[in-house]
């Protein structure tokens, strides 16, 4: 895998724009939304596998422009899928415009006229996908291109994305060489859904339907409404569907009682706390502290009054929790090497 960051930050004020416009030169021209006497500070980290390149833009609200004379001058002809996490992002293509909202994923092509404008400062994701490496599903993103996605496959795409942030800057080459089949069975699964195509993209749709279970339950790990409801509302998932998602952690109470323990166990490892181990309890929503201790001690072979007197004598109370992801479905690279 190739990965490269490139940011403006230790430039000079008068050289940030320029040297931003020369690293996008004829793919994209830049156009600030603030004077261009003003800071011009933006990263743009990129990952790139065989057939996958993945780029992580922070910057100043802008607007790029993709015009004639470049397609002429760069004919590079790759899709991009575009997530803004902040930004609403005013886009024209082919005579026609539409505004996307922030968490919608939307897909262009680098072979015609675009422009994209960030209202305001903002963190993006795009998947850059070259034509020759998903030939094979062209009619589907092609006839995708120019709409945002804000239905519920539109939200698995942007999940799935988020999940590729988070994982692909450490896959190893095997998996990096399953990238793109995986990305392709994804996309035909969002964007033309059918049964055979779901199926096809079954572990990639379960991993981030956990990913969304996972996020939910730190969110909401000191809540006493934190249940099954909740995870089906925020995971956008049935109970069914929840229910056997979670079957090997033994199941959904399981689940979210081990995530409290985890975040218990992080709590009483921290030599800065001094809250008393009821008091910690009670904030992770154990009923008392004797049903605390016992699931504790269950769970990590030692009390939480140990691990705390461990701690302030500046000792190692014992090996870290257990991942709390299930066997199957440890990280992304379980989804890949399964495609």
């Amino acid at each position: 895998m190739l990965a490269h960051r490139f940011e403006t930050k230790d430039l000079p004020k008068a050289r940030q724009l320029d040297a931003w416009r020369a690293w996008y030169d004829t793919i994209f021209d830049v156009a600030p939304k603030s004077p261009s006497n003003d800071d011009f500070i933006a990263t743009n980290w990129t990952w790139t596998v065989p057939g996958v390149t993945l780029s992580r833009v922070v910057s100043p609200p802008n607007s790029v422009s993709r015009t004639k004379s470049m397609i002429r001058h760069n004919s590079v002809d790759h899709w991009v899928i575009t997530l803004s996490k902040k930004s609403v992002s005013d886009v024209t293509m082919r005579n026609a415009s539409f505004e996307v909202a922030p968490m919608t994923p939307f897909i262009l092509s680098f072979g015609e006229e675009i422009g994209i404008r960030q209202r305001q400062d903002d963190d993006r994701l795009q998947l850059l996908l070259p034509r020759d490496s998903f030939q094979t599903i062209a009619p589907v993103v092609d006839a995708a291109r120019g709409m945002a996605f804000d239905c519920s496959e539109g939200r698995m795409l942007a999940d799935y994305i988020l999940l590729l942030e988070r994982n692909l800057p450490t896959l190893d080459d095997d998996a990096a060489s399953r990238l793109s089949k995986a990305v392709g069975a994804m996309l035909l699964a969002c964007l033309a859904p059918t049964g055979e195509r779901q199926l096809a993209a079954s572990h990639q749709i379960r991993l981030t339907l956990m990913e969304r279970v996972r996020q939910s339950v730190r969110r909401n790990l000191r809540s006493p409404s934190l249940g099954l409801a909740k995870l089906c509302r925020d995971a956008a998932t049935s109970r069914s569907q929840l229910y056997r998602l979670l079957e090997d952690e033994g199941g959904v109470a399981h689940y979210i009682q081990r995530q409290r323990l985890s975040e218990s166990f992080s709590i009483l490892c921290d030599a800065r706390s001094n809250l008393p181990i009821a008091e910690v309890a009670d904030m992770l929503c154990f009923s008392d502290p004797s049903s605390f201790s016992r699931a504790f001690k269950r769970e990590f072979g030692i009390s939480p009054t140990d691990v705390r007197a461990a701690t302030y004598a500046g000792l190692p109370p014992a090996p870290q929790p257990k991942s709390p992801v299930g066997a199957d479905t440890r990280t992304f690279i379980d989804c890949l090497r399964s495609s």
